[in-house]
């Protein structure tokens, strides 16, 4: 499974992928997921159709050797499949992030239901490396393997509100569940980036500016439809599947299967109050630690992130959502900027329906080049010591989102989602360029170990890195054996294998 998210703070204007990326942390895609700021490779797309049989039994006991017939496999695609030096082949290929765009898959087939991707895996499953794309955001580019085969699920789009629950392909982008979800007067605590998958932010958690409130994306889960690397579909809830259904909520994009269509129980959709805060030069240090006070005391109504914004001097500004009124806000808003021993240079609040401000924080949905990585909060860190690692590092951003509230309530095994208590979650995010690249994720990679000396240690799985040192335990904690088990044992053969997978 695989898709991203990632949020940033603003002046909430018209924002571009940078600006939506601080507003917050979403998705996503680890693999794919999560981001706009990316997740993981994104999760599968759901069936437009009536679903398969549902079948399991013993995986398959010895892979086929060989390379895939392609032929045979585009005449069971309605989408088809297109190889390299195929026309649309370097646009069908595509990434979200242009830093991956020297990846050449073998091949990209574009699945329509559940029985095109199970038509995938079985024709490819041991041939070559697998990898489904929602959004494909990944922010290690798992979504598109070098001479692997891409299973593109955006035309599994569609978004079916059904009373209360929300019934969604795996290739929906979060712009179309929110505009379908708001036609219904129903709400999902999901992402911000607009085509972010919904598929990959989910499957590594799904932070975002309801979290607080509502939960995360995969607290909303009941069931999932899932391809195996058997080649068969299977449903995943609390009453089937009960182990996989555990894992896939956190357990990252790229893992297990591939996931086809979701079903979550939603909410009644909120009016909100969107802010913003702009803090003058020199004081990051004095508003973070303030922040981080503030944050862990507001109720879980209030939503809101710090961005740091490296360079000479440091920059800092204050973003995020409350649902209710302003006048209910207004108050922990002042208690903020009190504490920060600082004055905002720019303060703006205003009132949005859902949509308007699931669309006030979303951002561009040009292709952007970056770097990226991530470290979570639990306890308070030394707020100089963050800004010291901002200082002179200009045009990246520690966009810090609040976490605590509705996120905390489960227990730390409950899903596959470690970090539920944690105070934040930090994304390190810096633009690049191929030419760039080595020189800024050296950059990237010495904040994320001065995040960890200073107490931020762990990390999101929909803010995948090849680079961060012991994956496993900083995205899965203690959680990481059971989801090692549970991978071994949908996918004994390692099918579904990429850089940082859980099958070994």
């Amino acid at each position: 499974m695989t898709g991203q998210p990632g949020g940033r703070p603003h002046v909430f204007d018209h924002m571009d992928r940078r600006a939506f990326l601080r507003v917050a942390g979403v998705s996503a895609a680890g693999a794919v997921a999560a981001a706009c700021g990316p997740g993981t490779p994104s999760a599968p797309a759901a069936s437009t159709g009536a679903p398969p049989p549902e079948t399991s039994g013993p995986p398959t006991t010895r892979l086929p050797t060989g390379p895939p017939n392609w032929d045979d496999l585009r005449g069971k695609l309605a989408g088809g499949v297109v190889r390299p030096g195929g026309d649309g082949y370097d646009t069908a290929k595509r990434a979200f992030n242009p830093l991956f765009d020297g990846n050449n898959p073998v091949a990209i087939a574009s699945a329509s239901s559940a029985e095109d991707v199970q038509a995938c895996v079985q024709a490819a499953a041991g041939r070559v490396t697998l990898a489904a794309r929602s959004g494909g955001h990944s922010y290690a580019g798992y979504s598109v393997p070098q001479s692997g085969l891409v299973i593109d699920l955006s035309r599994m789009n569609k978004v079916d509100i059904q009373g209360t629950q929300a019934v969604i392909g795996a290739g929906a982008k979060l712009k179309d569940v929110y505009a379908g979800l708001a036609r219904a007067g129903r709400a999902l605590p999901a992402g911000s980036c607009p085509t972010v998958g919904i598929a990959g932010l989910t499957l590594g958690g799904g932070i975002g500016v309801l979290s607080r409130k509502y939960g995360l994306t995969c607290d909303h889960l009941s069931s999932a439809q899932v391809v195996t690397a058997d080649g068969k579909v299977v449903t995943a809830s609390a009453s089937s599947e009960p182990d996989l259904f555990w894992a896939l909520r956190g357990g990252g994009g790229g893992n297990f299967g591939i996931v086809t269509q979701f079903t979550f129980e939603t909410d009644p959709a909120p009016n909100l109050t969107v802010f913003s805060l702009r803090f003058p030069s020199g004081s990051a240090a004095g508003v973070l630690g303030a922040w981080q006070q503030w944050i862990a005391a507001m109720p879980p109504e209030l939503w809101a992130n710090i961005v740091i914004s490296g360079g000479s001097p440091v920059q800092c500004r204050v973003g995020g959502c409350y649902v209710g009124p302003p006048s209910g806000l207004n108050t922990l808003l002042n208690n903020l900027t009190t504490n920060a021993g600082a004055r905002p240079t720019q303060r703006t609040v205003k009132s949005l329906d859902y949509l308007g401000a699931m669309n006030y924080f979303s951002g561009s949905s040009a292709r952007q080049s970056f770097v990226a990585s991530s470290r979570i909060i639990t306890n308070p860190v030394d707020p100089a010591k963050v800004v010291a690692l901002a200082d002179g590092r200009a045009g990246m951003d520690l966009l810090i989102d609040g976490l605590g509230g509705k996120v905390g309530e489960p227990a730390k095994d409950a899903t596959a989602f470690w970090h539920r208590d944690a105070l934040a979650s930090v994304q390190i995010y810096a633009p690049a360029t191929v030419k760039t690249q080595a020189k800024v994720a050296q950059s990237v990679g010495e904040v994320v170990a001065g995040l960890a000396a200073a107490g931020a240690g762990g990390g999101y799985v929909n803010y995948i890195d090849p680079a961060l040192p012991d994956w496993k335990a900083a995205y899965y904690g203690d959680n990481a054996k059971r989801l090692q088990d549970v991978a071994r044992k949908y996918d004994p053969q390692n099918v579904f294998r990429f850089g940082q997978g859980l099958v070994v």
